[in-house]
Parts: C-alpha cells; structure tokens; sequence
C-alpha cells in the first residue's frame, strides 16, 4: 500500500491532455494504433513528465562506473545497435527524442506484447507502467517478474486500475530500505515533479 494519499491532481489531468494532443499532432489516431514511428500518448507522457524528470539529462558520454559502459541522455548506452562511446555529445531536443524512441521500442512494444490488453488500458496506466519498466525492468506475466509480471499489472489487467495503480507504489526499496526519492517517484512526486501513482489516477473517470 502507498505510504502517502494517492489523489488525482490538475497537474496531472493537464498532463495527459497535453500528451494526447501531442500524440494526435504526430498522427497517433487511437489506443490501438501500434504504428511504426507514431508515438503514443503514454511514451510522450511517460518520457516527459516521469522518466526525463526524475532520471535527468546528461549531454556528453559519461562512465557509469557501476555497469562499466558509457551512457548518455537518459541512460542510454547503445545508439544504433553501437555502445555508447566516450567524446560522444548531443543537444537536449536531440537526447529527448531518442529517449522516446528508446522508450518505444524496449518498453512500449515490449509491454504491447506481453501484457494483455495493454492498448486498452487508459493513457496515465500505460504511462505509469512504462516509467515502472523503465525503472525496474518490462519482465513478463509469465516469470512474475518486473513491470508485466507485477501485481500492480495484475490488477490492471482485471480493470482494477486505481488497485494497480497503488500497488505500483511498492517498488520504493533498494537494498531492501524504503527511499524516499523512490517514494516519491512512486507516489505523488514533488513540487517539480510529478509521480508515478498521480499520473495514472489522474486519468482515470471518477
């Protein structure tokens, strides 16, 4: 269970509006369009108000000397199937839409296969999951693992949107210790962002 009050937010509402008319201008036509190249709604939202927010922006390659490889932008590591190489550097317009297509074709259409009725699932959901996977993994219904195989996912799949999108709130450990950044990330974000549980209760009919 979430730690805080979960609430539908005007900032979040104003979000997914946003993000559709954005979706829409790019030729996005319906829930179900799987387009090749015609980002949807959740991917903007998604890599707009939860992942870039939280996960930041570097322009220039850097060392991750945890996994040992160069990554650059939002974490990215390969660029054209090629690993990240150092000297590398790109404008932020040119980092935020290659996040989004990273976005689309490692989470977005990973999820379209492996989560049943993920199309249908409202805008803020789909949004929310796709932060979750970015963060902790796609995984599958079938291993029970990751974002897919969550019980949030479960939930979702029932058409228990606000149960799912509340259970998504328990991945706020590393290391086994409640942090509160990912409390946040989780929940109901900050005063500059926005969090994981309002954006997907923010688009759900009261």
């Amino acid at each position: 269970m979430p730690i805080n009050k979960i609430v539908a937010t005007k900032r979040g509402k104003a979000a997914i509006v946003a993000a559709i008319i954005a979706a829409a201008a790019g030729g996005w036509q319906s829930l179900r369009d799987t387009s090749e190249k015609v980002l949807p709604p959740s991917v903007i939202l998604a890599t707009n108000e939860l992942i870039l927010p939280w996960e930041g922006m570097v322009l220039s390659s850097h060392w991750d000397r945890f996994a040992k490889i160069y990554d650059i932008c939002a974490g990215i590591t390969k660029i054209d199937g090629k690993p990240v190489q150092p000297g590398m550097r790109f404008t932020k317009p040119q980092c935020e839409a290659m996040t989004r297509e990273q976005i689309y074709n490692e989470y977005y259409l990973p999820l379209v296969k492996n989560v049943p009725g993920f199309t249908n699932f409202p805008v803020g959901v789909q949004a929310a999951m796709l932060s979750g996977a970015y963060n902790f993994g796609v995984g599958s219904v079938v291993s029970r693992k990751g974002m897919a195989g969550s019980t949030a996912t479960r939930w979702h799949i029932a058409g228990e949107y606000r149960k799912g999108c509340e259970a998504q709130t328990a991945f706020n450990r590393a290391g086994g210790i409640v942090v509160d950044g990912l409390v946040k990330r989780r929940e109901m974000g900050d005063a500059q962002r926005k969090g994981e549980a309002e954006i997907c209760i923010s688009g759900l009919p009261t």
